[in-house]
Parts: structure tokens; sequence; C-alpha cells
């Protein structure tokens, strides 16, 4: 990917003066998600900084599933986050997991508690809570602080055999109570869990913190540059004291940037989980989500989301991305790529009452008027088409230049026609359109010269299909769900995030496959879902030709 190899920002910077400098001869970098959750939109700016740095300076980057805490992890996750990656268009040079590092990080463990550097502590979490103070005020020392190396090293080893209750006892780093870090503060490194691990089974009832495994896991795997949001920039203080007194020949540096806030929407595993759980969403990918795989499902492009993570930036502070930005870029990407279709997702028949019965013209309409090379398809003009109900009025309003009795418009690559009458129900409510069309305008153009101001689509009533048309909408109607002040962020829902139509779609693309996007003319971005079939289609929204959104 050439265009992420150009890129720089801070991070770059400092990575080309220490490379000047020889402080680093080459550049190796990872992605450490937590398989717990589906990856979301702030994962992908992660996701891009980490690999694209690889890539430009010609390093390596992994991936590393922090599977530390087996209470909430599973192998179904882990093959999701993959391929999220592999979609959005990055290869990992390996696969690590921290389990792999277990023994490791053990005998790192006890080297500390024989360095004097850690100790087993018999409280309980309330009260090592209290015990660690507060911003203004320092901690307290442990009444087990000052246990002897010798007595540290048989409860750690009788704590790994089971011998103890969960919550019994805990292994803290012995670094500084008074630190102004609280961090640092004797952080609990291990604490006792019986469960089974997904990949390492019952060997262990003992589990590392990510504080300690995350900074070994770095260095054994032999990490120039551990890139990480800037909540973990108070941590970075503990991930270099465990480096420094661990001892590593070559130290992986942490450096922290901005995450991805974006408005609208929930960048949260555990909000994400409760909305799936609570049924507010059809599970992780809904294309609602602002999950990459419920993304990849509306039918976002991999490019839009790498360019508009290239067009956000990379910085040390933060900010909320407005969510039209994001919709920009799929516009942007979509627009060069998507072919043309035509679809009426409100359907209102229209009867050419002077075209002849069980006859049809055929047009040939290009797939792309940018791109010949994605070819054309025909389109069948007959006596009875389908337009959108809006494409019609009785009584029009200034400046509308589509259907009304009278007024002549053009139908899109076929002929003009001109409205001369309709039909109504009981209750007043338009039921058909006639008009009458002029043999001589084919092609949409008219040899004497007369100009009509509206160009609409439509289909062929005979020679269409229908389609389950799902109409996505954002998630939240606020720009900020997660104010507590609100209520919770569930009554933020929006109601309309979801409507369901079935419309009419030219015979044309009859054939797509799920996944294939195409612009369905003068409505938006469309994107056949996961489970269409030939039997019974169905299409998802990706977005509208224009935002109805303010800006922000």
């Amino acid at each position: 990917m050439e265009e992420e190899r150009k890129q720089s920002n801070f991070i770059h910077d400092i990575i080309d003066k220490e490379l000047a400098e020889g402080i680093n001869t080459r550049v190796q970098t990872r992605f450490p998600p937590e398989p717990n959750g589906y990856l979301h939109i702030g994962h992908a700016k992660s996701i891009c900084l980490n690999f694209s740095t690889a890539e430009k300076y010609h390093g390596t980057c992994n991936v590393r599933f922090d599977d530390s805490n087996p209470e909430k992890e599973d192998n179904e996750y882990v093959n999701a986050i993959l391929e999220d990656i592999k979609w959005l268009g990055y290869k990992w040079d390996h696969v690590y997991y921290a389990s792999d590092y277990f023994d490791f990080v053990y005998e790192c463990a006890v080297k500390l508690i024989k360095k004097g550097k850690a100790y087993v502590d018999d409280s309980t979490a309330d009260e090592i809570r209290q015990m660690r103070g507060t911003l203004t005020e320092p901690g307290v020392n442990s009444p087990y602080r000052d246990r002897t190396v010798e007595e540290n090293l048989s409860l750690f080893e009788r704590m790994k055999n089971g011998e103890f209750a969960e919550g019994s006892h805990v292994l803290r780093a012995k670094i500084d109570m008074s630190s102004p870090n609280i961090v640092m503060r004797d952080p609990v490194i291990y604490r006792i869990k019986y469960v089974t691990h997904q990949r390492t089974g019952d060997k262990w009832c003992i589990y590392p913190m990510y504080d300690f495994v995350h900074p070994l896991s770095d260095a054994k795997e032999k990490v120039t540059y551990s890139l990480c949001t800037l909540e973990f920039e108070n941590n970075r203080e503990v991930y270099n004291w465990f480096i420094n007194e661990i001892g590593f020949d070559e130290p992986p540096r942490q450096i922290e940037f901005a995450r991805l806030n974006l408005n609208y929407c929930v960048t949260s595993k555990r909000r994400s989980l409760k909305l799936v759980n609570e049924g507010y969403v059809d599970g992780w990918d809904d294309p609602r989500m602002s999950t990459i795989c419920g993304m990849r499902r509306r039918g976002y492009p991999a490019k839009a989301i790498r360019d508009f993570v290239e067009k956000v930036g990379i910085s040390k502070a933060n900010s909320v991305v407005d969510y039209g930005l994001l919709e920009s870029c799929v516009r942007d990407c979509l627009n060069d790529s998507a072919p043309r279709a035509m679809a009426v997702l409100d359907p209102l028949k229209l009867v050419v009452d002077n075209f002849p019965e069980g006859k049809y013209d055929e047009f040939t309409v290009e797939n792309h008027p940018d791109h010949p090379e994605l070819g054309s398809r025909t389109v069948r003009f007959g006596r009875n088409l389908f337009i959108e109900r809006s494409d019609f009025e009785v009584n029009p309003p200034k400046k509308y230049f589509r259907l009304f009795p009278g007024n002549e418009v053009r139908m899109k690559g076929a002929y003009f026609v001109k409205c001369v009458s309709y039909d109504t129900d009981e209750n007043g409510k338009v039921t058909a359109v006639h008009c009458t069309y002029d043999p001589e305008t084919r092609g949409g153009e008219s040899p004497d010269g007369r100009k009509v101001k509206g160009t609409i689509h439509f289909v062929n009533a005979d020679d269409c299909f229908a389609a389950e048309v799902r109409l996505y909408d954002r998630l939240f109607n606020v720009e900020n769900p997660t104010d507590e002040s609100k209520g919770d962020f569930t009554q933020n829902v929006n109601p309309d995030s979801l409507k369901v139509v079935t419309a009419l779609i030219e015979n044309g693309i009859k054939d797509a496959k799920p996944g294939d996007v195409f612009q369905f003319m003068r409505q938006g971005y469309f994107c056949f879902d996961k489970n269409s079939t030939c039997e019974k289609p169905i299409i998802n929204r990706t977005v509208e030709l224009k935002s109805k959104w303010k800006a922000k």
C-alpha cells in the first residue's frame, strides 16, 4: 500500500531520529488486541498505524492476542479479528499470544521476588484499593509488604499450585506507595483465577495482569516500538519499570497517540456487547454498529476506512471526529468504484398510455460514467413502469421539476414522457400515473431542441425483481451517546436507524453476489447483504448520496 508508506507523523519523526542516531537499527511493531469482542473503528486506527509504520520502514508487524483474562475470551473473537485485519488489507508476519509466554512471565515474576521487588499480599481487593491512596494523598504500605524473599517464593509457588482460593492472595510489585503516579503504587501483577484457558487449558490457575504481561511480551518478541493510545500514558512509567527490572538487551519503547473518538457511535466493547445482548442490534456485525465487521457488511470499502484514518491523522491531542468525515470517505471511494443501477424504493405505477401493450424497447446504459471498462447493461422500457412515489406530485411545490399533471420529464436513458392523468383510491391516494411518451426522444434527447428540467429513474414492471432493502441510518441520534448526564446510552438509540422496504430493482444486477456494492441512481450506495440469495435478495443501504446530518 504505497499511500501508507508516504505518510508521516510525530511517531515517524521519533523513529527517523532514533534510526539516524543508531538507537535502533530496525522497526518492529505489533497490534495487540484482547480476544474478548469484535474490533471497532477505533481499532482500525491502531491497525493502520502499526502495520503502515512497519511497511514504511521495511520492518515487521505481528499480531499478538492479549489472552491473559480467560473469563471473557473466545476463539470466535480471535478468528474475527484476524479476518478484519486481512480485510483492511494488511499482512502480519506472525500471530502470537500472551499465553505463549506464560512460563516466561512466571519466571520474570520469580526474578522480581528474588530481587526483593515483588511480594505476595493477602489483602482483599477493597483493602488494596484503600491502601493505594488518592491523587492528593500517598498510599499506605501493605502489612505484607516486608515478607521475606523465601516466604514470598513459597507463597507464590503455592498460588501457582492451586492451594489458595480466588481473591485470597495476589502478587504485587514493590515499587513506591508514595509515588505521585498511582499506577506505580505497588500494582498487582498476578491474581488467582480458576478458569480454563482456551489455549493452555488448566495448566494455570494464576494469570498475569495486563500491565505486567504486556511489556514482557513486547520485549520477548523484540518489539522496538510499542504504539498505544493515550490512556496508557500513565502506564508508561510502570511499563519501563518492569522492562528495566527484568533487564533486556533491546528494550521496547512505548509511544502514545490519541485514540479515535467518533461522534454518534460507541467505541466500547462493553457497551457494544450490551447492544448485542439486549437486542438493540442484530449481532456484532449489524450494519449499524461501529465494528469493522459491521461496516464491512454495510458495504464500507476497506480503502475508505484507511483513507479516513489517514485524514484523521496521528496526534497527541484527543479530539472527537465527525461521523460525516467517515461517510464522506465512503462516498468518495464508492463514487469511483461502484457500478450504477436503477432501483425504486417506494414504487408508484407509471403507465405509458401510447406505448404498445406487450412490447418493450431496449437501451444500452453504461455501468459507470467514468469507467468504461466496467461495461454496460441493457435496460428495458415498456408500457408499465414503476417510479419513485416522491417523483410525482398532484400539486407540486415551487422548483419541483419532476412529474406532475402537464409536465414533461426525461426517463433516464430512454424517452421524454408527459403526465396526462393519474388514478387514486377511495382515500385519495395516488395509485397510478398516466403519461405519454415521445418516440422521437429516444436516448433522452429531443430532435426539436426542447428542454426538460427533470430526469427520473425507473424500472420496467415486467423486467425487475423485488428485494428486501434495509435503510440503515446512524445508530444513535445524539453526538455523545455515552453522556451519563442524559441517562443510559441505550436511551439514545435512534428509533429510525433501520427501516425495511420492499424495493423493485432492475434485472441487470439480479445475479449480484453478497458483498457487491452499487450506486442506486439518485438514492445512494447499496450492498447485497451476506445473507442475500437469488430467491430472497437482501440489500443494505451503505450511505446516502448526500448526508442529511448537519456537519460538525
